[in-house]
């Protein structure tokens, strides 16, 4: 990506439970956006932080201890090395995420 490209990040429906793939590139980070229509599994990145910004829908972002509620034009992040898992409420939820490019996920039991 150009740094003077524009990307719509306008989306169509998808049949994905899971769509997510990068956007944008800035400095050492990333930014994907996801479409969800499914939970995603229980999982930490042992190297980066994670920020979620809902663009559309909500999006519940579970830990061990709590669950967070995000709605349209709020964001969140999730600490590296700490357990979540996500899931859309509603039938789908469009959201953004930023994190380090080169950031690792490890799935962790339920």
């Amino acid at each position: 990506m150009s740094s003077n490209e524009v990307v719509d990040l306008r989306l169509e429906a998808t049949n994905a439970a899971y769509d997510n793939h990068p956007v944008a590139r800035m400095n050492d980070h990333v930014v994907r956006i996801s479409v969800m229509t499914e939970p995603y599994f229980w999982h930490l990145h042992p190297d980066s932080d994670e920020t979620f910004l809902v663009l559309e829908g909500a999006l519940e972002i579970e830990y061990r201890d709590r669950i967070v509620r995000l709605d349209v034009a709020q964001l969140t992040t999730v600490l590296k090395g700490v357990e979540h898992r996500t899931r859309p409420i509603g039938d789908r939820s469009v959201n953004l995420t930023f994190e380090h490019a080169a950031a690792s996920t490890v799935r962790v039991g339920p």
